[in-house]
């Protein structure tokens, strides 16, 4: 699942500049679902991040259950953060 791909799937639009509060609320609820019920840890990785990107991201205890994928969010949160992104 690419970002592009999230975009259109979630917010219809791959420019979220265009996306309205409530578009973006109801996408952001609908990544959420999704989330909570995606078994493929790749795809569970990209919808956290997006939801991190989007200030929505459940917290890490929370999000995943083995300390290596923690660790990865935890990395990427760094990585946006030296970005100027998170």
């Amino acid at each position: 699942m690419d970002f592009d791909d999230q975009l259109r799937r979630y917010f219809a639009t791959e420019d979220l500049a265009t996306v309205t509060p409530s578009g973006l609320e109801a996408g952001l609820e609908r990544m959420k679902v999704d989330f909570g019920m995606e078994q493929d840890k790749g795809r569970r990785f990209a919808l956290w991040a997006l939801m991190y990107i989007l200030g929505a991201a459940p917290d890490l205890d929370v999000a995943f259950e083995h300390e290596d994928e923690r660790n990865a969010a935890r990395d990427f949160m760094d990585m946006m953060d030296q970005a100027g992104g998170g």
